[in-house]
């Protein structure tokens, strides 16, 4: 097997670990999204970010790129916006479905990677992500994707943290997830929690001084007006979720 061969195996092997994970924290993970869904002044927060950086408030083609279980498709859904989620985990897909239909929201969900999209070029008038980028095993490779299908004018919203240097942190203190409150973790186990620190530091992005190399590829790859706003978390999340999710947005413009 030469190199090439090797890099190939390993990335398939990651990528599976990461499915392996997210299929077991579905469930729960759903849950924690579903309180979101329900809590009026946490919506309204991510709203009023999302939709000050969009041209118009409703009728926009979008895609929710790692959509998980669905959050920002169905929310942005039920705002007059025409939603697509991908994800690359079929039982966060199936909770997904499951809550948009609860909600009657008119949001699709399609099982994707988020490296390869199976849309044509210029397919969207935004893309919004959320927490994804740190589980990407080919960062460029993705962002070029993204870049493909937005249209002319296109917006990208990147919500995500460096959560490596948060693993790094926290592995030097005792165990981080310590109760069913921390950010994002319900139902999180020891065990689970040992995976989650692994494969976030064997992303090629867990080495890198993020958010500013993510600007720099946005760059490279052809998107303008680039930018990145480190307070984007203090003005959404409640101030306990703060030091476990140190949220930035990148904002470009294809």
């Amino acid at each position: 097997m030469n190199s090439q061969e090797t890099e190939i195996e390993k990335e398939k092997e990651l990528e599976q670990k990461v499915q392996e994970y997210w299929t077991c924290r579905a469930h729960d993970f759903s849950t924690v999204r579903k309180n979101e869904l329900k809590d009026n002044e946490i919506s309204g927060r991510w709203l009023a970010e999302i939709g000050q950086n969009l041209p118009v408030s409703s009728g926009l083609d979008i895609l929710d790129v790692g959509t998980g279980t669905g959050y920002f498709a169905i929310l942005l859904a039920l705002h007059g916006h025409r939603t697509t989620g991908i994800d690359f985990t079929r039982a966060m897909l199936q909770e997904a479905e499951e809550t948009a239909d609860s909600y009657a929201a008119n949001a699709s969900f399609l099982y994707m990677d988020a490296q390869a999209l199976d849309f044509p070029d210029n397919s969207f008038d935004a893309i919004v992500t959320r927490n994804l980028t740190w589980t990407i095993p080919e960062p460029e490779k993705a962002y070029q994707e993204w870049h493909r299908v937005l249209r002319p004018g296109g917006i990208l919203l990147n919500f995500d943290a460096s959560y490596a240097d948060n693993v790094r942190n926290h592995n030097q203190k005792e165990s981080y997830v310590s109760s069913k409150d921390v950010y994002g973790h319900c139902g999180i186990t020891p065990e689970l929690e040992k995976k989650n620190a692994e494969i976030t530091l064997s992303m090629p992005g867990s080495c890198k001084s993020r958010p500013r190399w993510d600007i720099e590829l946005l760059s490279k790859i052809g998107f303008s007006n680039v930018s990145v706003d480190k307070t984007a978390g203090q003005r959404i999340l409640r101030e306990k979720d703060l030091p476990d999710a140190p949220l930035f947005l990148i904002y470009a413009k294809k």
